[in-house]
C-alpha cells in the first residue's frame, strides 16, 4: 500500500505549492484542508467568536480527510495531506491515527524567513493564483506564525521527517 504524505510548515512557507508538486510526481492526489474549508464552511462564517467556531469545524474536517486519504491508498493513488498541523499536539493526533491504521507517514516539513513568508502571503493574497484559498491578512499570518511549533529533533528521530529548505519551496 502506498504511503500517505504529510506537508507541514508555518503560513507561507510553500506548502501548497509543494504539495502540489509533489503530488504529480507521485501520481497521487494533493488534498489541502483550507481549499476544503473555504468551500464548505467560509460561507457561514460568523462575525464574533470566530476561532471557537473554526476548531470545531478543523477538527470535523481532519476526521473526514483522514477517513478519505486512508479510502484513497487501496487504489494506489498516493495521498498528499496538507492539513496546518501547527502545534505538535495537533501532529500527534495525526500520527497517533496512521500508527493505529498501520499507514506509513512520510511528513516534509517547510519553512522559510518570517519576512520571506509574509511577503509570499501578501503576493498570494493579491494575486489569487493556483495556491490561493483565502485572503490572509497581516494580523492573521503574524498570529499563526506565533502559533507554528517546529518539529524538535524527537519528533525528527520518531517520524518520517523530510525538513525541506526554503530554497526547494519557492513558488
Amino acid at each position: 500500500m502506498t504511503a500517505i504524505h504529510l506537508i507541514e510548515g508555518p503560513v507561507g512557507a510553500g506548502k501548497s505549492t509543494f504539495a502540489s508538486r509533489l503530488a504529480r510526481e507521485l501520481g497521487g492526489v494533493h488534498v489541502p484542508l483550507d481549499q476544503w474549508f473555504v468551500h464548505l464552511f467560509s460561507p457561514d462564517r460568523p462575525a464574533t467568536d470566530f476561532m471557537v467556531w473554526y476548531h470545531e469545524r478543523k477538527r470535523r474536517l481532519l476526521d473526514l480527510i483522514w477517513t478519505h486519504a486512508v479510502a484513497l491508498r487501496p487504489s494506489g493513488t498516493t495521498p498528499v495531506l496538507e492539513l496546518g498541523l501547527v502545534r505538535r499536539s495537533d501532529r500527534d493526533e495525526i500520527y497517533d491515527r496512521a500508527d493505529e491504521a498501520g499507514v506509513e507517514m512520510v511528513v516534509h516539513v517547510l519553512d522559510a524567513p518570517r519576512d520571506v513568508r509574509r511577503e509570499r502571503v501578501r503576493r498570494r493574497n493579491s494575486e489569487r493564483g493556483a495556491t490561493f484559498f483565502m485572503v490572509v491578512p497581516d494580523s492573521i499570518f503574524e498570529l499563526a506564525s506565533d502559533a507554528w511549533e517546529p518539529p524538535d529533533d524527537s519528533e525528527i528521530r520518531e517520524r518520517r521527517i523530510h525538513l525541506v529548505s526554503s530554497e526547494m519551496t519557492a513558488g
